[in-house]
């Protein structure tokens, strides 16, 4: 059967651009001689829609798209589609609808599977929408016995994720037959997860001795990623055809269930250029689905600023994007000038605004409260990354630019940030990112030539909001820090466990410390391009007024 699988980015309530997507691939694959044309999970109605599947009038709009898809199917006879959308529980009892795969051929609906495991954790909460299947089925098209499932459906075997399923829909369709089992998916990136989804895959394939077409959409959602990275394997678990990350693309094969070729072995992507790939990509469609079009970032000199103000002309070009150089009196030389010649490099327009006179107007104005004369406390520092803050909303405020805030994972772990200073912005583009991987990010961004100056990679990270401040002397090594907050965060390790990892008893207590007492921060942070398997965000929710503290060593 000749089959098209089309990795197609979404927006979520934009009825009529996701349909005239279909429209569009639909027909011309159908011109071309494919037999069945196969779209993401939920493509209808973009995903995540959260809370919009709650609202009537967003369920009626999307099962008006699906009829429309059906009159669709009657253009070309030959030709079936299989989409993602919703449908109704006409049922009595649970949730009002289910996340469902359509089949369509010839002007009907004539086959349709719920998706039957509905994913409850990180970013997920399918069972706040959706009523699982109550129901699973093959359905013979054309040649072949189509095993249809919906993304986690494929993700039930032991091992994979934190959740474990009782029924696997793959050995059910399995065991009735199919011939070629069919996943259509909207399945998060994280740096590292391709390799884990393609021996997912693999497994599912050679333990049936079937082949199995994997389509992923592609896109930026929020602060949800989706990488697209489509496959096809054959019953050997080897690669038929595998499809680009972070780009739409549409691409025909014959497939059948029996005497596939032989296909190629799989090759994941290098990590450093999938995670630049996808910020490439969540801050482009960030941009393009809220409609913003120019970006704003303070440029201090430093690292994080840098790779973000990188990203951000990739993503947006140059002619969008405006960096800022707010130099106080701790501003070293080297830190404007780096600022400088980071713009020069970019070619972006670079505007300078001194602070001096404005910090001491505050503390003037404060001066009976907190003293001008004092040391650079915590209180001083705050302020004037405040000012900043203020400096850079009022030119977003002006000129419609949105800020980017430039903060990184390993600060916002341990709250090294300033709420209303550093923290503000529309989107932090790296906050799941650690800070030894924003300067492996800046050497990859730099392989072809010098964009981030080599004097910002060479000089210790500071925030210059005092006399000889040195981020490392007031935490620790971040080649410490780092590698704590991963195994803390994103692999929920014990802190027992991580000083087996040869971690010292007293710096994992002051890095998870720092952790637990800055949950408040973060739930007041800028929303974040989600890149790891747990992000400071929606997919970790931990409450902020609690007397619990996870056990800290003695």
């Amino acid at each position: 059967m000749k089959i098209t699988i089309a990795q197609l980015n979404s927006i979520v309530g934009d009825f009529a651009g996701n349909f005239n997507k279909i429209k569009r691939e639909f027909e011309i694959a159908a011109k071309n001689g494919s037999e069945l044309v196969i779209f993401p999970e939920l493509f209808v109605t973009g995903y995540p829609a959260r809370d919009l599947l709650e609202r009537n009038e967003f369920i009626k709009d999307a099962i008006v798209v699906n009829k429309k898809i059906v009159a669709l199917s009657r253009k070309y006879k030959s030709t079936g589609i299989i989409f993602g959308t919703v449908t109704l529980n006409k049922s009595k009892y649970g949730n009002p609808i289910f996340n469902t795969a359509i089949l369509v051929h010839n002007g009907k609906f004539i086959f349709s599977q719920n998706k039957t495991c509905l994913p409850k954790n990180d970013v997920f909460d399918e069972p706040r929408y959706f009523e699982p299947a109550n129901k699973i089925n093959v359905f013979k098209f054309k040649n072949e016995i189509l095993g249809i499932s919906i993304c986690e459906d494929i993700w039930t075997d032991q091992g994979w994720l934190d959740t474990k399923y009782k029924f696997s829909p793959i050995k059910f369709l399995a065991e009735k037959g199919a011939t070629i089992l069919i996943n259509i998916s909207a399945s998060p990136f994280y740096v590292g997860k391709e390799a884990i989804k393609y021996n997912l895959l693999k497994n599912h394939s050679k333990k049936y001795n079937i082949p199995i077409i994997y389509v992923n959409q592609i896109g930026g959602n929020d602060e949800v990623i989706f990488d697209g990275r489509s496959m096809v394997i054959n019953e050997k678990g080897n690669i038929l055809k595998i499809l680009p990350s972070f780009s739409e693309c549409v691409e025909s094969l014959e497939v059948s269930g029996k005497n596939n070729i032989s296909g190629q072995k799989f090759k994941p992507q290098e990590e450093i250029a999938s995670l630049y790939g996808a910020l490439l990509l969540g801050v482009n469609d960030y941009f393009k689905k809220c409609n913003f079009k120019k970006a704003i970032i303070g440029l201090s000199g430093g690292i994080d600023s840098a790779v973000t103000c990188a990203i951000a002309v990739n993503a947006l070009g140059r002619e969008n994007v405006v960096g800022v150089s707010m130099p106080s009196e701790y501003s070293s030389n080297h830190s404007i000038t780096d600022a400088k010649d980071l713009a020069k490099n970019l070619g972006i327009k670079l505007l300078t605004i001194p602070l001096k006179d404005i910090y001491n107007s505050y503390l003037s104005v404060l001066n009976d409260q907190i003293g001008i004369y004092e040391d650079v406390d915590v209180t001083k520092q705050n302020i004037q990354s405040r000012i900043r803050a203020n400096i850079l909303m009022s030119l977003s405020n002006k000129f419609g630019f949105i800020t980017l805030n430039t903060g990184d994972k390993s600060e916002l772990a341990v709250g090294y940030c300033t709420l209303y200073g550093d923290m503000a912005g529309g989107l932090a583009v790296i906050s799941d990112v650690v800070k030894t991987d924003v300067y492996k990010l800046a050497n990859f961004i730099n392989k072809d030539g010098e964009i981030i100056p080599v004097s910002t990679l060479q000089k210790p990270p500071s925030a210059e909001l005092k006399p000889g401040q040195i981020s490392e002397k007031e935490l620790l090594a971040y080649n410490i820090v780092d590698p704590v907050v991963k195994l803390y965060i994103e692999e929920k390790y014990s802190v027992a466990k991580i000083v087996k990892k040869g971690f010292l008893k007293e710096n994992v207590n002051f890095i998870i410390n720092r952790i637990e007492a800055s949950e408040f921060k973060r739930r007041q942070a800028v929303p974040g391009l989600k890149v790891t398997k747990k992000a400071f965000g929606v997919g970790r929710r931990m409450p902020i007024a609690t007397s619990y503290k996870l056990k800290i060593s003695k």
